[in-house]
């Protein structure tokens, strides 16, 4: 056993992950205050190449250097955009054919692990802030909620975990979708994964 090299890891250029097909996964920052917890998520969304970061409120936008500090050159692969009101943003993102999700403790949210996307119309995520979680008023406009379980005494993740742990069981869900084998997320070239 070694380490891979960059070579065999097959890093894309920024054009090149502009250009690549996208997880047809999109998520929303509602009122996130660290700049370091956007950069985070900046740098989890290119990694699992998802379509888009809307940041709403008065979630911290690039450029900001302690934003790049932690996203590495991800603020130039995402895509992004801002919305004053997370409210309004999730009534377009519906006109526009998305399934919202809140990722948040709610009465009747469903477990992370049972939930099973349907990969035929775009899905739209909307991650809280630190302190207070995702709006009550955001929640009311939500298809429904997800839950991470969790079985400790804190009962809480840092955003920038959550969106991890998120994106990467979306992700794997996509790959074992109609949708996901039909698509140029090849996992042939991914050696350490290939067993999903």
């Amino acid at each position: 056993m070694r380490k891979l090299t960059m070579a065999e890891l097959g890093r894309k250029t920024v054009e090149e992950c502009r250009q690549a097909e996208k997880l047809p996964v999109l998520a929303v920052l509602d009122q996130v205050r660290s700049m370091h917890n956007v950069g985070a998520v900046f740098r989890t969304a290119d990694a699992f190449q998802i379509q888009a970061l809307w940041l709403c409120g008065f979630t911290p936008r690039p450029p900001h250097r302690d934003i790049h500090k932690t996203a590495l050159g991800a603020t130039e692969t995402v895509a992004w955009q801002h919305h004053p009101d997370t409210v309004e943003a999730i009534r377009q993102l519906k006109q526009q054919g998305y399934e919202v999700w809140a990722v948040e403790q709610a009465t009747h949210s469903r477990y992370l692990q049972d939930f099973q996307p349907d990969f035929s119309r775009p899905i739209a995520v909307v991650f809280g802030n630190e302190m207070h979680g995702v709006q009550e008023n955001v929640l009311q406009e939500v298809d429904g909620c997800l839950e991470i379980p969790q079985f400790g005494m804190k009962h809480s993740l840092n955003i920038a975990v959550s969106v991890g742990v998120v994106l990467w069981d979306l992700l794997v869900k996509y790959i074992r979708s109609p949708q996901g084998r039909a698509s140029s997320f090849d996992l042939q070239t991914h050696r350490y994964i290939e067993d999903l």
